[in-house]
C-alpha cells in the first residue's frame, strides 16, 4: 500500500534520524486536521464533591497526559484525605511531568522515606539540591548501594557533578573514572569525565577522555546523544586551543557517524569562520542536566514516554534553555497527541541556538497537525525563502503541501529542491527525488514520476519505502510484474514488521491472481496494523476470492469505520451489498476493478507509513 504520512524532522537528538533529514530514517507522524486528544472537554473540578470522584477523575486526566487537570484533582482529593500517600505520589509525578519541578521536589522531600518511590525522590531531591548549589547535600542524597546498574550509574554521575560543583575536581574525576559496570557505561563515563575536566579547567584530561569517547562508536550506537555531545565538546576544545584543523577533523568523524546532524553542521560553519564557540556545558548544574538528558535520550522508545518525559523535565529545570531538551520534549508531546503543548516547547528554543531553525521547521509541521494548514504553509514558506539552500526546508514544506493534497505545488517545491542540489546529488538526497516522484505520481504524470523513483534507488538502492512504492506502482499498472514483486519482497525483508509494506506484498499477490498467497500476507498485515481501513478492504477482497465471503463482508464493514481518505467508501458499500463480480466477467479489467483505492502520497524522508 502506498501511504501518505507526513513526517517529523526529528523525534530525538538521541536517534540519528532525529536531526538527519537526508539520512532517510526520520520518524514520521501522521498528520490530521485536528488532534482528537486535544479536543479538550470542558471540565470543572469544582463540581467534584467526593474523594472517589476527585481521584477517579484525576487518574483519567493523568492517563490522558492532561497534567494541569490531574494536579488540580489530586490536590482536591488530598483535601478529603490529606494523609493519602498514593495521591501524594501521583501528584508529585504529575507536577514533575508538567514541568513544575519545584512543587514536585517539595513533595519528593516529604516522601523521602517512602521506599516505593525512592528511585524518583532520590534523583529529584538531589537535582533540587544541585540546582540550588547545595552540592554537599546532593552528594549525600545520591549515595547508592542497590543492584540496579542504571540507577548506580546515574547516581554516580550526578554525585560526581556535585563534587565538581563543590570545587573537588580531582575527586569528581576519580569518581567517574572509577565507575565499574556493564559495557554500555563506557560512553557515559568517558563523556562525563571529559565534560567535568573541561568545566574544572583540566584541558589535558578533557582531551583524553573526550577522544576516547569519540573513538567509542559502539557506545555511540547505544547513546547517540552522548556520543555527539562528546564530538562537539572535543571540537570546541580544539577550536578554543587554536587547533582549527583538529576541530574540523573531529567534526568529520561525527559527520560520518550521523550525517547532516544539524548542530554539528552549525558548529562546523562557526569553526570554519575562525570562531571559538563556547562549550555547551559550562557549570556543574548544566552538567547534571546533561546527565538527565543523555539518559532520557538513551531510554527514549515507545512505552517509555513517562520516564523519559520526567527525566527531560528534570533536565530542563536545571538548564531551561537547552535546545535539544526542548525539542525532544516537543517530540514526546507530539507522540502523545499534544500538538499545542509541543508547539509551546518548540517556541521556547532560544533564537541564538543552532537548533532554532530545526525547531521552527518542526513548529510548522505541528501547526499543520492542529489544522492550521494556512499558517503552517506561510511559516514554512518564509523559512524556505530565508535559506533556499537548506534541504530540510523543502522536505518540511513539501510535507504540508502533500497533507493538503496540493500535489502541483508539492512537485514545484521539489523541482526547486533538485535545482538546488545540482548535478551531483549525495546519497542522502534520495528523499528529494522520492518525494518528487510521489508528487508527480499523484498528478498522474507517471512519465515524470518513474525516473525520480529510479533516481532515488540509484542513490539508496536498499531503501525499503522506495522499493515498495515503485514495486507497488508497477504491479498496480500491470507492468514490470516480476521486477515489481521482487522489489516488494525485498522491502518486506528489510521491514518485516511494517504492516503497510506487507500489505503491498499481499495486494501484489492479489493483483496477480494468487489469492491464497494474498490472504496469507494480508492477514499478517492486519495483525501488524490492526484496524487500518485500506488493509481491511484489501483483506476483504482476498477473502471473497477464496470463498470466505462472510469474513470478507466483515472486513469491508471494518474498512468503513473511522475517517479515512484512503478508502472509497461508496465502492466498499457496493461490495458489501453485492460482493465482487465473478472473475470471468472481470478478467479483462482486473487492473481496474480490483485496483487499490488511490492511495495518498507520502511527503517525507523514509515514510514509515507508506507502503
Amino acid at each position: 500500500m502506498r501511504r501518505n504520512p507526513a513526517f517529523r524532522l526529528f523525534c530525538s537528538a538521541a536517534f540519528i534520524a532525529a536531526l538527519t533529514l537526508g539520512a532517510g530514517s526520520a520518524a514520521l507522524a501522521e498528520t490530521k486536521p485536528a488532534d482528537k486528544a486535544e479536543e479538550a472537554v470542558k471540565f470543572d473540578p469544582n463540581r467534584v464533591t467526593t474523594f472517589s470522584g476527585a481521584f477517579l477523575a484525576a487518574r483519567t486526566a493523568d492517563v490522558d497526559q492532561d497534567y494541569a487537570t490531574a494536579i488540580t484533582l489530586y490536590q482536591k482529593a488530598l483535601d478529603f484525605d490529606p494523609a493519602n500517600t498514593e495521591i501524594r505520589q501521583r501528584l508529585m509525578i504529575a507536577q514533575l511531568l508538567s514541568g513544575d519541578f519545584e512543587a514536585g521536589a517539595k513533595i519528593a522531600d516529604s516522601l523521602k522515606d517512602d521506599s516505593s518511590v525512592e528511585r524518583v525522590t532520590t534523583i529529584v531531591r538531589a537535582l533540587a539540591a544541585i540546582k540550588h548549589k547545595e552540592f554537599s547535600s546532593a552528594e549525600k542524597i545520591l549515595k547508592y548501594s542497590g543492584p540496579n546498574d542504571l540507577d548506580r550509574m546515574v547516581n554516580t554521575l550526578l554525585a560526581a557533578w556535585a563534587r565538581a560543583g563543590a570545587g573537588k575536581s580531582k575527586e569528581a574525576l576519580a569518581m567517574v573514572n572509577g565507575m565499574k559496570g556493564p559495557g554500555w557505561f563506557s560512553i557515559f563515563q568517558k563523556y562525563n569525565a571529559g565534560a567535568i575536566a573541561l568545566v574544572t579547567g583540566n584541558t589535558d584530561a578533557a582531551r583524553k577522555s573526550l577522544s576516547e569517547a569519540v573513538a567509542d562508536r559502539e557506545g555511540g550506537a547505544t547513546a547517540t546523544d552522548t556520543y555527539m555531545r562528546a564530538v562537539m565538546a572535543l571540537a570546541r576544545l580544539e577550536a578554543k586551543a587554536g587547533n582549527k584543523q583538529k576541530a574540523l577533523d573531529t567534526i568529520a568523524v561525527g559527520d560520518g557517524f550521523a550525517p547532516n546532524y544539524a548542530p554539528l553542521k552549525a558548529l562546523r560553519q562557526s569553526i570554519e569562520k575562525g570562531e571559538k564557540p563556547d562549550q555547551q556545558v559550562q557549570t556543574a548544574v548544566e552538567g547534571a542536566a546533561s546527565v538527565m538528558f543523555s539518559i532520557a535520550g538513551a531510554l527514549n522508545r515507545e512505552g517509555a514516554e513517562e520516564i523519559v518525559t520526567l527525566y527531560l523535565q528534570a533536565s530542563r529545570a536545571l538548564d531551561p534553555k537547552s535546545a535539544d531538551t526542548l525539542i525532544l520534549l516537543g517530540g514526546l508531546a507530539e507522540a502523545q497527541k499534544q500538538a499545542e503543548r509541543a508547539i509551546e516547547f518548540y517556541r521556547e528554543v532560544p533564537a541564538d541556538s543552532p537548533m532554532h531553525r530545526i525547531s521552527e521547521l518542526q513548529l510548522g509541521l505541528t501547526l499543520a497537525q492542529t489544522g492550521k494548514v494556512d499558517e503552517a504553509r506561510q511559516h514554512l514558506k518564509a523559512l524556505l525563502e530565508s535559506d533556499p539552500d537548506d534541504i530540510r526546508s523543502y522536505l518540511a514544506y513539501g510535507a504540508v503541501l502533500s497533507d493538503a493534497k496540493d500535489y502541483a505545488a508539492m512537485a514545484a517545491n521539489y523541482d526547486k529542491a533538485v535545482e538546488m542540489i545540482g548535478a551531483v546529488p549525495k546519497k542522502s538526497d534520495w528523499t528529494i527525488f522520492f518525494q518528487r516522484g510521489i508528487a508527480y505520481e499523484r498528478l498522474k504524470q507517471w512519465d515524470k514520476a518513474e525516473p525520480n523513483f529510479k533516481r532515488a534507488l540509484e542513490l539508496n538502492p536498499e531503501q525499503p519505502q522506495v522499493l515498495n512504492y515503485l514495486g507497488y506502482s508497477w504491479v498496480d499498472k500491470n507492468m514490470n510484474l516480476d521486477q515489481g514483486i521482487d522489489m516488494i519482497r525485498r522491502a518486506v525483508e528489510l521491514r518485516p514488521n511494517d504492516g503497510y509494506i506487507v500489505d503491498s506484498l499481499g495486494w501484489a499477490h492479489y493483483r496477480l491472481g494468487a489469492f491464497d498467497e494474498a490472504v496469507t500476507e494480508l492477514e499478517r498485515a492486519i495483525e501488524l496494523r490492526a484496524g487500518d481501513p485500506t488493509i481491511n478492504d484489501h483483506l476483504g477482497d482476498a477473502y471473497w476470492r477464496v470463498g470466505r465471503k462472510l469474513e470478507a463482508v466483515y472486513q469491508w464493514n471494518r474498512a468503513l469505520i473511522g475517517d479515512s481518505d484512503d478508502v472509497d467508501k461508496a465502492k466498499v458499500k457496493e461490495k458489501i451489498a453485492n460482493g465482487l463480480p465473478p472473475l470471468e466477467k472481470d478478467a479483462e479489467n482486473t487492473a481496474k476493478k480490483d485496483q487499490a483505492p488511490p492511495p495518498p502520497a507520502p511527503p517525507a524522508p523514509a515514510p514509515d507509513k507508506k507502503s
